[in-house]
């Protein structure tokens, strides 16, 4: 029924459990599981502002380094928290001002049939203020998505 399944994480305890709702999922259909992070962008400190191109270039590059090392550390730790044993698992990021347009974008472009993810079940103002990614994937995704909650 799903040959890949897309599975937003932040590196949370609460991403771990739709990590295991897909993995059981990906075992039942022999799917594989597509692990996405949507790393923040890196915005550069305003001292940056005064600095020449190549002090910018230098900044920049060096937040890419930590925000890939960032990544590879939350995957790698999601990849080990669930029993993945006889999954096909992939790691994915991307660097977003937009999370949830990254996860709806990650989702086709691996060809993924649905999402799976997280929702810390907000409600109220705080769900205003904060807004919610799993929301508004729910409300702009054209494919399935299961929250876990």
């Amino acid at each position: 029924m799903y040959k890949n399944i897309l599975v937003p994480t932040d590196g949370t305890k609460l991403s771990s459990s739709a990590i295991s709702e897909a993995a059981k999922l990906a075992k039942q259909f022999g799917s594989k599981l597509v692990l996405f992070y949507a790393a923040p962008f890196p915005h550069l400190s305003p001292v940056s502002e005064g600095m020449s191109a190549p002090g910018r270039t230098e900044e920049r590059e060096s937040a890419e380094r930590e925000m890939e090392a960032e990544a590879e550390k939350i995957l790698a730790s999601a990849a080990s928290s669930v029993n993945l044993e006889g999954v096909t698992v992939e790691r994915q990021f991307t660097v977003t001002d937009w999370p949830h347009e990254a996860i709806i974008k990650a989702a086709k472009t691996f060809q993924c049939e649905v999402i799976v993810m997280a929702s810390h079940g907000r409600s109220g103002i705080s769900a205003v203020l904060l807004g919610s990614v799993t929301n508004k994937v729910l409300t702009h995704s054209t494919i399935p998505v299961l929250v876990v909650r």
